[in-house]
């Protein structure tokens, strides 16, 4: 071959590689278009955004090979259907709490919220180094979902009364809406528990339909305006001291991802997960200020009788709930083992810390 056919054929194979480099991008990236529902309201404060940041944190992640359009609860189904939802194939994930499915199975609550349970970074150490994980992925496999802890509310208010209380009797004949085993223990004390999604807590009190309701915490409440309707605001909440909000995933989706595509979500739900507790953190102490401040809300501490006795009434509930069938039991045996560990330490560390602290002013 002479010099001049060499150069004519490299020049074209160089110019085939270079185009074949340019377009292989191109056609690699199909894009993967998911469907998410929520039990929220779109962009709602601490809940909504936490599951638009998830979903941005995916497609940004992702180089936009995934992209998730959320549905607020009721748009697509109501919003304490989202776990149906996912299992009949009607949406690809979820943005949820578990306590809103234990009448599937009552172990789902215990990756919610747990009644005198854990604290955040406890119910993230049970689940990331306590054999949690593994359980909720059990438990969640049987209606077609991979769960992640997508969130964290923190310690949440004991909730809003239209009268004071001062004792247990005054739970009894007490409508409260209060999911999960909290709703539980607010039967076991002589109350009613309903369950309702959060946008149906307002036509409900103003109807009478409900004496009380829990819902969060200042940021979430003040978002929702209860104080328009009720001025009793009592704390420190007994029924959830961390509240779990997870992210369901399709298992048929995620079992079908490469093994980088299930750590990206992985990775993106755990940064949720810790973003979102700082947010709510960040938030509740001013709002807690303008509920009392600007729009007259009384603040009650409960008593130590009725703690005492929502914590005996506690007792009988989880042990009840950790017989209802052996996979919940395995949970129930779980959380109650890492419970007393998780007791153990934060009675000398964080406990002791924060008791110190209070002697202390700047």
């Amino acid at each position: 071959m002479d010099r001049r056919s060499f150069l004519k054929n490299a020049g074209l194979a160089t110019g085939a590689a270079a185009a074949s480099t340019l377009a292989a991008p191109a056609i690699a990236k199909q894009v993967k278009h998911l469907k998410m529902v929520m039990s929220w309201p779109k962009n709602f404060p601490g809940l909504g955004t936490s599951a638009a940041r998830f979903a941005k944190r995916i497609e940004t992640a992702s180089d936009g090979r995934y992209k998730i359009t959320l549905y607020a609860g009721g748009e697509l189904v109501h919003p304490l259907k989202c776990l149906d939802a996912v299992q009949e194939g009607t949406a690809d994930l979820y943005h949820s709490a578990e306590y809103y499915y234990q009448g599937k199975m009552k172990a789902f609550s215990f990756f919610a919220a747990v009644p005198f349970g854990f604290r955040p970074d406890e119910m993230d150490a049970w689940i990331h180094h306590g054999g949690g994980q593994q359980l909720w992925d059990e438990v969640s496999a049987q209606f077609g979902v991979k769960p992640f802890a997508c969130s964290n509310t923190g310690s949440q208010m004991g909730g809003w009364f239209k009268k004071p209380i001062r004792t247990v009797e005054d739970f009894k004949g007490l409508k409260m809406r209060i999911p999960g085993l909290g709703g539980d223990v607010i039967k076991a004390l002589g109350g009613t528990s309903v369950t309702l999604a959060g946008s149906e807590i307002l036509p409900a009190l103003q109807a009478g339909t409900i004496d009380a309701t829990e819902w969060v915490g200042p940021w979430n409440d003040l978002a929702f305006g209860i104080y328009k309707i009720v001025k009793h605001y009592y704390y420190p909440g007994f029924h959830e001291p961390g509240t779990v909000l997870s992210l369901g995933v399709s298992k048929k989706l995620y079992d079908g991802m490469s093994a980088g595509d299930r750590a990206l979500f992985e990775a993106c739900a755990t940064a949720e997960n810790n973003f979102g507790l700082a947010e709510f953190n960040a938030n509740n102490s001013a709002a807690l200020d303008t509920l009392v401040s600007k729009h007259g809300v009384e603040l009650h501490e409960f008593s130590d009788g009725i703690f005492k006795a929502a914590g005996a009434a506690a007792r009988d509930v989880l042990a009840s709930a950790g017989a209802a069938d052996p996979l919940t039991k395995k949970v129930y045996d779980s959380f109650m083992t890492f419970r007393k560990n998780a007791v153990s330490w934060s009675r000398i560390s964080d406990q002791a810390y924060m008791q110190k602290r209070g002697l202390v002013s700047f």
